[in-house]
């Protein structure tokens, strides 16, 4: 028996107790389905033949661009107004995130 088929309707329960989810019972089936391809998907990834490889972070080769730090004039600032979506003035407008409704 493969680990997938052993996915139940209480092992959801379970699992949502642990996370704190109100999962509503209707969904429960559902999700027990999701989870169980999940872990056959894993099963047939594990299965993979990886003798040989190396492991790596990422799939393919990057490098850093780097380039040197040298100042330069920024954009005028009509030009940045110009394609912001709200403006004070000669400001940015953007929502007041600190401070509540206070000014």
């Amino acid at each position: 028996m493969s680990r997938d088929s052993r996915i139940s309707a209480d092992d959801v329960r379970h699992v949502a107790r642990l996370a704190r989810l109100a999962l509503p019972e209707s969904r429960i089936e559902a999700m027990a389905a999701d989870l169980r391809a999940i872990v056959a998907h894993i099963d047939k990834l594990s299965s993979a033949d990886v003798d040989g490889l190396e492991p790596m972070a990422h799939p393919s080769a990057t490098v850093n661009r780097l380039a040197d730090d040298v100042p330069e004039p920024s954009m005028p600032v009509e030009d940045l107004l110009r394609n912001a979506p709200d403006v004070e003035g000669d400001f940015l407008a953007v929502p007041k995130v600190i401070g509540g409704d206070s000014a």
